[in-house]
């Protein structure tokens, strides 16, 4: 129960860090998105409204004459134009550049005091005046409407100074796309937050996973471990304490004590030294001991190694190469040959009296392929996935009377993959198995 405790708030820390930064991520996002939007909608107003007025400026210099007078050229140019103090009479079906029909925006001619002379569209009181040439304004009516405008000097046809022009428009509907903007975003990103953090939970978890299987492992190794240890140590402390409780103690007894805490001593001496070989090469400690070796050498040398075991255990052991040429492969000697053994050693050690056991070996491309086949009792498809974890045991019966670890299999795909190899198994209850080990030239 502690344990999941201590797993669930680790997810809920990650949890919460990575939804938090996403969160923070996705609120810069928004608001990045908006400034750049909105910055290219106004670019987007001030242009059109520069071109409107631009053209507009351009055909009324040329109609232009006495200052801060209105003539019938300009009329031409503005029939919806409506002089101040006069009654204006629209005329709805005609207009120049477009502008006296788009809805927003206005025109107001001024003289060179400032004095509005004549207006088109809607207008507005108490608009302030700029006397510079070209003046960009953001206005704000009464009502809380708010208008862009440009102010432009204007000439006569004569080059003399006429007045001046301001041309703006509504800004209504940017006002109402920002608006529009932001309601999508403050609405949009608590639901994307919520996704993300939907998100985040899941691939804590996902995260997790790995973390919380390894921590198993490390268990379930520290139990196998101490059980392995726990063994060899409670015979020697029984031994001595049977000795001890002795009054008289003989030799023979005091050599068979000795020879029994040796055993063990040489028992435990060798598990130390296989977890020790299994951490190297975990942390992939560099091999220097790298040199050219010849299987067909080693598996003959193994060959005779076990064949005592072999002829004991009424086994029949074959070796067969399939290769015309020795094979020679790049590696460390005692560890190939620890490997081969391990996997042997395994196939004899589960394969009944009278059985068989055959090991080929051959090349393919650029690999070394060594077989190792037994008609032995073979191994539960439950259990193939596991027999390579270190202290498993498909058969705990019988490996305790072959007085195996369980190591043996780890440390033989550890060998392999520290070659640039594997080891693949096939294999069906009561029919046997096959162990496929492959090592890079």
């Amino acid at each position: 129960m502690n344990q999941n405790s201590i797993f669930l708030k680790a997810q809920v820390s990650l949890a919460i860090w990575y939804a938090g930064v996403m969160g923070v991520i996705l609120s810069l996002s928004g608001f990045g998105a908006y400034q750049v939007m909105a910055h290219a909608h106004w670019q987007g107003v001030d242009q059109k409204l520069l071109a409107v007025s631009g053209n507009l400026h351009d055909a009324l210099e040329a109609n232009l004459q006495q200052s801060g007078q209105i003539d019938a050229n300009v009329r031409k140019i503005l029939p919806n134009l409506c002089i101040t103090g006069i009654k204006c009479e629209l005329e709805s079906n005609r207009h120049v550049l477009g502008i006296t029909q788009q809805e927003g925006y206005y025109i107001r001619l001024l003289d060179p005091s400032g004095q509005v002379i004549a207006t088109v569209g809607r207008q507005l009181e108490g608009i302030p005046f700029s006397p510079k040439e070209t003046a960009w304004q953001t206005l704000e009516d009464g009502k809380g409407n708010r208008y862009h405008q440009v102010s432009l000097l204007l000439k006569n046809n004569l080059g003399q100074s006429w007045g001046y022009m301001q041309v703006g428009r509504s800004l209504q509907d940017y006002d109402k796309h920002l608006d529009e903007s932001k309601l999508a975003l403050l609405t949009g990103l608590p639901i994307a937050f919520l996704l993300v953090s939907i998100a985040s939970w899941y691939l804590s978890g996902r995260a997790m996973r790995p973390v919380y299987a390894s921590y198993q492992q490390i268990q379930q190794f520290t139990a196998n471990a101490a059980h392995e240890i726990r063994t060899p140590l409670a015979s020697i402390r029984a031994t001595v304490e049977s000795v001890l409780m002795s009054d008289v103690v003989s030799e023979l007894e005091s050599r068979e004590t000795l020879q029994t805490i040796d055993r063990q001593t040489i028992r435990l001496s060798q598990l130390v030294q296989d977890l020790l070989m299994l951490s190297r090469m975990e942390v992939q400690v560099p091999n220097q001991q790298q040199q050219s070796c010849c299987l067909n050498d080693i598996l003959s040398d193994l060959v005779e190694e076990v064949a005592a075991i072999a002829m004991q255990s009424k086994i029949d052991l074959h070796l067969q190469v399939l290769s015309d040429s020795p094979i020679y492969i790049t590696g460390n000697e005692e560890q190939i040959y620890r490997l081969i053994f391990n996997v042997l050693i395994n196939a004899i050690n589960y394969t009944l009296e009278g059985g068989k056991v055959q090991i080929f070996l051959e090349q393919s491309d650029r690999i070394a392929v060594i077989r190792i086949e037994d008609n032995g009792i073979g191994i539960a498809e439950a259990d193939l996935p596991h027999i390579f974890d270190r202290f498993y045991r498909a058969h705990s019966d019988r490996s305790r009377k072959t007085g195996g670890t369980g190591l043996g299999l780890a440390i033989a795909m550890a060998i392999a993959k520290s070659h640039q190899g594997n080891i693949q198994v096939k294999s069906e209850l009561d029919k046997g198995s096959i162990f496929i080990i492959r090592l890079g030239l």
